[in-house]
């Protein structure tokens, strides 16, 4: 990977802002792929792709480690991106206070001490 492209890439995996199908919109172009291109690297078809994109439809966390290779992105940063964007779907949804992520966090902290 051209290594321009590969510190662009790394950049954009620290907190993003906008939806995760949005971020792959970036990533996609900045690395000039057209739909097609990265769909099939993602083993999707560019319908479905687009329909990521522009959030009508999620994209399937089993596909994670293939975008990263294909950006040659950190696996875990993406992964926290990922959830951190599935977490804010939720709280915007349901119309939560961020209060919620305190409480979560704290969940998460007994579930990693009980391994539950």
């Amino acid at each position: 990977m051209n290594k321009k492209i590969h510190y662009i890439c790394q950049d954009l995996t620290s907190h993003m802002k906008e939806t995760f199908g949005e971020y792959i919109r970036l990533l996609r172009t900045k690395r000039g792929f057209t739909l097609t291109q990265l769909a099939a690297q993602l083993d999707l078809d560019a319908a479905n792709l687009s329909k990521i994109e522009n959030g009508r439809r999620e994209f399937d966390v089993k596909r994670l480690s293939k975008l990263a290779k294909v950006f040659d992105l950190d696996i875990q940063k993406l992964k926290e991106e990922y959830v951190s964007d599935q977490l804010a779907k939720q709280i915007y949804e349901m119309d939560c206070s961020t209060e919620l992520l305190k409480v979560a966090e704290e969940k998460a902290e007994y579930r990693r001490k009980f391994k539950k």
